[in-house]
């Protein structure tokens, strides 16, 4: 019996190091404005960022990908730190800030009272990487005043570059923050 123990401690031991649990850690991505910073100053304009409409497809913690061929890829590792409606908001918004120099820019949620004169509303249809190797915003936008009346929708769309990265998603948030400003800069030129 102790000859048959002395014979399986090898294989036990081999066992052990090559069956190593494997680090298999989701990254976790987050939107951020590309514009230059500067501290705001300004009173007005006082807009308030609603959350923007999104495809069902995007609306989950998981990054996705639509393919060529129509399917979809959902990439269980690369994963959103806040839902991806609230960091479109929160971008487009510090986007605004930044262009505009206002103070009173912000999400919908953090205003208290309607102390804002307009609504951004935004409906976006496409926000992927192409096949072609780059990213497509497709969305429509509309500055609503408070006041009454209602604003006629505008389209924008944009396809910019993925830059070619090690990491390809990192390439791909980068593309996005950067369709964002594109698209916070058509609005700060209705404002």
């Amino acid at each position: 019996m102790t000859k048959h123990l002395i014979l399986l401690f090898p294989l036990c031991f081999i066992s052990c190091t090559l069956l190593q649990p494997i680090d298999d850690d989701p990254v976790r991505h987050l939107l951020d404005s590309p514009i230059a910073s500067r501290t705001p100053t300004l009173a007005r304009p006082a807009v308030a960022i609603a959350r923007p409409s999104l495809p069902p497809y995007l609306e989950r913690v998981e990054l996705v990908t639509r393919t060529a061929d129509g399917r979809l890829e959902v990439h269980e590792k690369n994963l959103w730190s806040e839902p991806l409606d609230a960091g479109i908001t929160r971008v487009v918004a510090d986007n605004l800030r930044r262009l505009t120099g206002s103070t009173n820019i912000q999400p919908t949620t953090n205003f208290i009272t309607r102390d804002y004169s307009a609504l951004v509303e935004i409906r976006i249809e496409r926000f992927d990487p192409e096949p072609d190797g780059s990213l497509l915003l497709e969305c429509t936008w509309k500055l609503q005043p408070i006041a009454g009346g209602d604003a006629s929708p505008k389209a924008f769309r944009t396809v910019v570059p993925l830059a070619s990265a090690e990491e390809p998603m990192s390439a791909r948030i980068v593309a996005m923050n950067e369709a964002l400003a594109r698209l916070s800069r058509a609005i700060a030129q209705k404002l």
